[in-house]
């Protein structure tokens, strides 16, 4: 895709000035794709976020005579609405809902297939968008003019709800439909870490060449996506942007609703991105407990042990039917009262060299777990006996870069 230079450039004068203009709406050329943000009163940061989906005056005369596809689950709430029910009584014609990984309810475990079905309580009809078909049919996109992504994300590469956003923008842009992003705060956005994905290794657990830990809202990720020219599409997208007020990236944020059924509560939130990279080895993580993604384990009859916190994973409807060493008693680490700062490799270190003490293999899923690195180099390092400061300080210098670059499609300080 060219890129147009000079639209760039007025985009980047215009940025600087928007937290001063209040009633004026944006307009911005990115990589000859068009983008209008929303506009939000100056910054109060002494105030609660409030996201793009409560803004509603700056999108409901837009949608208003359009039809419109929502790609939504539990977390698109507008106060106690359910974005769909707002939009509804406001006599939005929903024609879609589009669901993501975990379903339109946000009640599929992690890679349950998610069937398309009929809502019961709107009647209206859902596609999934999870699973073989990532986007829908143009038959489908032709009865709409305009898609919506109102999506809480948690700021890591893998969580795949972005890369639904991204086949959606690409399905828009194809079927000349204008796209909405309703943002919401990252509750991981002070944190930029991680290896940026190399190409070889994209999959639907990562899609851009980011870092693992991004920093940015499913927002400013939308206009990095067309503004570097990722969109494999011939035509312009119609990118229109609803900011989130009173917001800057080092705020906390706890989450008013659960993103999926695995990340329940800020501290497995904040653990996640350290944690993941265990789904691709023997180690349970705690799926099938109430606390997933916040204790390590292993069976206690191995001689493998780290930590002596005991659990046992179990099935659990909605979050982990059939968990990793299900019904077993498993001994390890809690980490529930630990505190976290963005991505931490002792822990998968420290399994890696107690496996490696009993001659197990600790990387059994080795081109899963360069998937969600993004490069087989973290999993060759650790085997090799980096430490967690020679292994982070290899990347630093791509960090740098992606910083830059990030720099240009911040929409908050």
């Amino acid at each position: 895709m060219l890129v147009n230079k000079s639209a760039n450039t007025t985009w980047l004068t215009v940025h600087k000035i928007c937290i001063v203009l209040v009633a004026l709406c944006l307009q911005l050329t990115t990589s000859g794709i068009q983008a209008k943000e929303g506009l939000i009163p100056e910054p109060s940061f002494n105030e609660a976020p409030i996201p793009g989906a409560e803004l509603s005056k700056q999108y409901l005369p837009a949608l208003k005579g359009k039809r419109v596809g929502v790609i939504v689950n539990q977390t698109s709430m507008v106060k106690d609405q359910h974005l769909v029910d707002f939009l509804l009584a406001n006599e939005i014609n929903i024609r879609y809902i589009f669901a993501p990984e975990h379903g339109f309810r946000g009640d599929h475990d992690a890679g349950a297939v998610v069937d398309s079905s009929i809502d019961s309580k709107t009647g209206i009809e859902i596609v999934s968008i999870y699973g073989s078909n990532k986007r829908p049919e143009d038959k489908i996109l032709e009865n709409l003019d305009v898609l919506i992504f109102d999506i809480q994300d948690v700021g890591l590469r893998f969580y795949t709800y972005i890369s639904s956003m991204h086949y959606m923008m690409e399905a828009a842009a194809d079927n000349n439909l204008d796209f909405w992003v309703f943002d919401r705060p990252n509750p991981n956005g002070a944190f930029i870490d991680g290896p940026i994905l190399e190409p070889e290794f994209k999959s639907f657990v990562g899609m851009h060449p980011i870092p693992v830990l991004h920093g940015l809202t499913v927002a400013e990720l939308a206009q990095m996506i067309v503004g570097e020219g990722w969109l494999e599409s011939e035509n312009q997208l119609q990118l229109n942007l609803v900011k989130v007020a009173n917001y800057h990236h080092q705020m906390p944020y706890d989450l008013p609703v659960k993103p999926s059924p695995n990340l329940p509560n800020s501290q497995s939130i904040a653990l996640y991105p350290s944690l993941c990279f265990f789904e691709a080895t023997p180690v349970s993580i705690g799926r099938g407990t109430p606390f997933p993604f916040q204790v390590i384990g292993y069976d206690k009859a191995s001689k493998i042990h780290i930590g002596d916190f005991e659990f046992t994973p179990v099935p659990t409807a909605g979050a982990a039917l059939n968990p990793k060493l299900m019904d077993v008693k498993l001994q390890g680490q809690d980490l529930r009262q630990t505190k976290v700062s963005g991505l931490e490799l002792d822990y998968l270190i420290a399994w890696f060299e107690a496996f490696a003490a009993q001659q197990q293999e600790f990387f059994t899923r080795a081109a899963f777990f360069d998937k969600l690195a993004g490069t087989d180099k973290l999993r060759l390092k650790i085997a090799a006996g980096l430490s967690e400061k020679q292994i982070k300080q290899s990347w630093q210098q791509d960090l740098s870069k992606y910083k830059k670059m990030r720099d240009k499609y911040l929409l908050y300080p």
